[in-house]
């Protein structure tokens, strides 16, 4: 496999340019981020003035409102509260899962410049024909279908300009964050705030390094290739043309499954998405990683039934020393193991001193009761599984249990996956789980 390696820190300059540079960039970063916070009190003021008149904490849907018109930072955050369920309240974590990437289009010529100055050609030098209007905007990216020399269709993903220096802009606005996180989630410990705000900021940089998505789409390819499968697919990059700001490759004709009529319409969706979730469980020990934001905007419904993934910024990795445990943990639930599934959420997660897994599988048990019968084995249904996830999450959390950052990547995903549960029940589908969990993840 052909690696791409990052370059963030080519042509660098030295001594005196280097300090001269430096204090040019902060100067900039500086003032960008005196008028983001103006423009960030501007927007807050009128809604924050709006909940302390009527003496209430904003309701989910409000503050995820709030969050998608302050942008990239903002949304990304908003989707960190949606996989952080042992640090926030369900209703919360549920709306968050929503969370949209709503962003203006930047003019063509601003795309060219950044095409020909990134690949360092121009662009009919790369491109046979590239669609001045763009095929999807959002706060980070701005994609454009075109056509390589010899004939092959393909999209080109272009960073938008400024992105890292609003990045950085509003890392130094973070005290608004802070506020609102202390008005959802009273008494919450410092270190939690910390550590969200290093995550997002991990996420962000993660999403705005194209050589590492391309790395991403072709280590998920060879999984694929590996796997035999050809119901889903993923975009093949084209290193050629592929740089710190683009990103160019196949280009997947379909609908994405926002579009509502794809589920009125097609025949072939409940087959197609069944072996979907069934390839992303499996990733989740067979692949060095799993795709971590696979919502509808980023599955799509091809011409030719098969399903594509698409947009592997943001991946997820669960250790090798906690494939077992994963597959134990659904099975278990699955059985209504109430000792079993106390043991494997210890084991995962971080507990704190004294935590009884006594006394937490008895709470457990008496979930397992309030919620009545679960399919068994591995016929577990994700609807069970998705609602008893954020409820454990919970009960773990009243116990001391901090959640690592992988397995609340899985249990987000999971929320995503509630548009295809519900036309599971619809159509009478119904999902089967891979072969491994019904065996606790021996046989990988």
């Amino acid at each position: 496999m052909v690696e791409l390696k990052s370059d963030w820190n080519r042509q660098l300059p030295v001594g005196r340019d280097r300090r001269v540079q430096t204090a040019r960039d902060a100067g900039r970063v500086g003032l960008l981020a005196t008028l983001r916070a103006s423009e960030m009190f501007m927007r807050v003021s009128p809604r924050a003035i709006r909940w302390l008149w009527q003496r209430r904490r904003p309701q989910p849907a409000e503050l995820r409102g709030l969050f998608e018109d302050m942008g990239a930072t903002y949304i990304k955050l908003g989707q960190l509260i949606a996989s952080s369920p042992s640090l926030f309240p369900r209703e919360y974590v549920e709306e968050f899962s929503r969370c949209l990437d709503r962003s203006p289009a930047i003019p063509f010529r601003r795309i060219r410049r950044i095409i020909e100055t990134d690949l360092g050609c121009t662009l009919d030098g790369m491109y046979e024909w590239v669609d001045e209007e763009p095929l999807a905007t959002a706060s980070i990216a701005q994609v454009h279908a075109a056509r390589m020399h010899g004939g092959r269709d393909v999209v080109i993903k272009v960073q938008k300009p400024g992105v890292q220096d609003l990045l950085s802009s509003d890392m130094n606005f973070l005290f608004i964050i802070t506020r609102v996180v202390e008005i959802i989630s009273p008494g919450m410990k410092r270190e939690s705030i910390t550590g969200i705000v290093e995550e997002l900021y991990q996420s962000m940089l993660d999403e705005c390094d194209f050589i590492k998505e391309a790395n991403n789409l072709l280590v998920f390819r060879e999984f694929l290739n590996e796997q035999q499968t050809t119901s889903v697919v993923v975009p093949m990059p084209h290193l050629e043309a592929c740089g710190r700001q683009v990103l160019t490759m196949d280009r997947l004709f379909g609908r994405p499954l926002t579009d509502e009529s794809v589920f009125a319409e097609s025949q072939d969706l409940a087959g197609a998405v069944m072996d979907g979730l069934e390839l992303w469980f499996h990733s989740l020990i067979a692949c060095d990683f799993f795709h971590a934001d696979l919502h509808n905007g980023n599955l799509l419904l091809l011409d030719d039934g098969r399903l594509g993934f698409i947009d592997f910024g943001l991946v997820g990795r669960v250790p090798r020393d906690h494939w077992t445990l994963m597959a134990s943990l659904l099975t278990a639930l699955g059985q209504q193991d109430a000792a079993t599934v106390a043991h494997c959420l210890c084991e995962v997660g971080m507990t704190a001193d004294g935590t009884s897994k006594e006394a937490l599988a008895r709470d457990i048990d008496h979930l397992f009761k309030q919620v009545g019968g679960l399919d068994s084995g591995p016929d577990l249904g994700l609807d069970s599984v998705n609602g008893l996830l954020l409820e454990l999450a919970t009960i773990g959390a009243n116990h001391g249990v901090r959640f690592p950052r992988q397995f609340s990547l899985v249990l987000k995903q999971l929320l995503y996956f509630d548009r295809f549960i519900n036309y599971f029940q619809e159509t009478g589908a119904h999902y089967r789980a891979p072969d491994w969990m019904a065996d606790g993840g021996q046989n990988r």
